[in-house]
């Protein structure tokens, strides 16, 4: 092959490269174009593998792990959370552990909103519902939506289960007063 074969074959593929550089960048423009002005808009934070730990003044621990988090852009203290498990280890006794779909954590505050197939297990005490509100500074767990309470020995279905993390009162109701909340004992 001579020279300018040669040369000429060369610039032939870099014209080639800088055309499909060019044709690329076209393509991208028009699907942006053909985004919504709220896909253009929206963009996120993703984190994988979250984990947050804190601690209250009487020493119990609060530990949040989830597959991952998304930090919402109006309010970068929110984070949404994805297969989420929580630990908290009370003070001097038992731990008490949660699992949810989703959550929602205030990573200033501690406050979790955890949903979809929650489960909280305590020494033989095993809740599921829907929705629970954990707070630290309230003191409170508000468990709700489809609440099956089970021990060794009862079962019981109620609207909402409400409990004083440090004094372990609890309440347990339904929102229509003229429902009664189910138990029933396991034979």
């Amino acid at each position: 092959m001579s020279k300018k074969k040669l040369i000429f074959f060369l610039i032939f593929l870099i014209s080639l490269y800088f055309l499909y550089e060019i044709f690329k960048k076209y393509q991208v423009k028009d699907q942006l174009n053909n985004l919504s002005e709220e896909e253009k808009i929206y963009s996120s934070n993703i984190i994988k593998d979250v984990n947050y730990t804190s601690k209250d003044a009487n020493g119990n621990q609060y530990i949040i792990n989830a597959a991952e988090g998304e930090i919402d852009l109006s309010d970068s203290s929110i984070i949404y959370l994805t297969d989420v498990t929580a630990l908290i280890k009370l003070n001097n006794k038992n731990n008490v552990t949660i699992r949810s779909k989703y959550g929602k954590y205030n990573i200033n505050n501690y406050d979790t909103i955890f949903s979809k197939n929650v489960i909280v297990d305590y020494l033989d005490n095993k809740i599921n519902s829907e929705y629970l509100d954990f707070s630290i500074n309230r003191n409170s767990m508000i468990i709700s939506k489809n609440v099956v309470y089970t021990n060794l020995k009862n079962i019981l279905k109620a609207d909402v289960i409400e409990m004083n993390i440090k004094t372990k009162d609890t309440k347990i109701f339904m929102y229509d007063s003229k429902k009664r909340v189910n138990i029933k004992t396991k034979e």
